[in-house]
């Protein structure tokens, strides 16, 4: 079976009642026949029969071990960086997402430290590999200005120097229809699920995928301790986004693409981040290791004001204002005053997150009216 058939196959029928739709087990605990002798559930937080579903789902989905679903993406994050002790440390991309680089940061006070670069150019992440270095946290694309990570060189040439280092990849914004990152080398895939896999702006959640016992042991072991689980009733809707995945991410890539072709041709943008442009610097690496381009855009304007921005963001119609993104209805979002506030301006500023850049999650509309609806903004200026 072909991918996209897996996918929706590999959801079974409840053999109970062979209702085709999973069904919600929302229940905080269950019957035991003696103690300790059950049906392989007792509790919900440690385990559920709907979350299971899922986890089984975004296990085959990014062929890996094993899944784990969080209550959000950062508390995803937050138990993967448990498995690093006081004195650890980790190299991370420079434009990280504004909420993984304050998790990072209140990590420091615990003893491990982040150090960050462009994981774009592997000589930066050599050049920064020490006797302390465990971990290794790439985003690729990156939000929000979509640098492309070689994970395979990553992964091949920091395991040469030290093979116990991990590497983690957030595949958010590719999400496992794109890339798989597990089979470029990585040991940890993370997922905000609350963006592409559940894909209707409806729900929080996060996801954990990891390639060996080991991992999924200590990682469920970190997720029982300290709580951070998806709920049933989450679950199922991110089980029921799931199944419509393969349609949305080529549609919405398709789209993608025109927007940064309209973007090109007007003489109001300054930069345009889209790996799909033959322009991107990483566009090599990005039409060698994705099977798409992503659903993504971000561009500045030359006139690199906060008010420039806000005029555009503030204007548009379709294009809705908010964080988040990867829904089927289109967003709008000016990073440096919403997803990246918390992120120095100096740090924003070398990154590339100007003050004028605006970041568009593109959903399923009508491309001719996302156009229109962009262009009608644009004229404002």
């Amino acid at each position: 079976m072909k991918e996209e058939t897996k996918l929706i196959q590999n959801i079974l029928s409840d053999p109970l009642t062979g209702a085709i739709s999973t069904p919600i087990y929302q229940t905080s605990t269950f019957v035991q026949e003696e103690p300790g002798v059950h049906k392989g559930y007792d509790y919900t937080r440690t385990n559920n029969p709907t979350r299971k579903v899922l986890e089984n789902i975004i296990k085959d989905l990014e062929e890996g071990y094993a899944g784990l679903a969080f209550a959000s993406g950062l508390a995803a994050i937050d138990a993967t960086v448990k498995l690093l002790s006081n004195g650890d440390e980790i190299i991370a991309v420079d434009d990280i997402y504004g909420g993984t680089f304050r998790l990072l940061n209140l990590y420091k006070k615990l003893g491990i430290n982040t150090n960050f670069v462009d994981t774009s150019c592997l000589k930066n992440i050599i050049s920064h590999i020490s006797s302390k270095t465990k971990m290794i946290w790439l985003e690729t694309p990156t939000n929000p200005t979509l640098k492309i990570s070689d994970i395979q060189k990553i992964s091949l040439n920091v395991k040469k120097i030290n093979s116990n280092i991990l590497i983690v990849v957030d595949n958010t914004f590719a999400t496992p229809i794109i890339q798989k990152p597990l089979n470029l080398g990585s040991d940890i895939v993370i997922h905000s699920a609350t963006k592409y896999l559940a894909g209707h702006s409806d729900v929080l959640a996060g996801l954990i995928i990891v390639n060996n016992k080991q991992l999924y042991d200590t990682l469920k072991y970190i997720q029982n301790s300290t709580g951070g689980i998806l709920s049933p009733m989450d679950s199922w809707l991110t089980i029921r986004g799931c199944q419509t995945l393969y349609l949305r991410i080529k549609k919405q890539s398709e789209n993608a693409m025109k927007i940064a072709s309209f973007l090109k041709t007007k003489n109001i943008i300054d930069k345009i981040y889209y790996p799909g442009l033959i322009s991107h610097k990483n566009y090599t690496i990005a039409k060698k290791q994705q099977r798409y381009f992503g659903g993504i855009v971000s561009f500045s304007l030359k006139n690199d004001t906060l008010y420039a921005a806000k005029k555009i963001v503030t204007s548009t119609k379709l294009f809705k204002l908010a964080e988040s993104l990867g829904g089927t209805k289109s967003l709008i979002c000016q990073p440096s005053t919403m997803t990246h506030k918390s992120t120095p301006l100096d740090i924003r500023i070398k990154t590339g997150i100007q003050n004028s850049l605006i970041r568009l999650s593109i959903g399923i509309e009508n491309i001719d009216d996302l156009i229109h609806d962009l262009n009608n903004a644009f004229l404002l200026l």
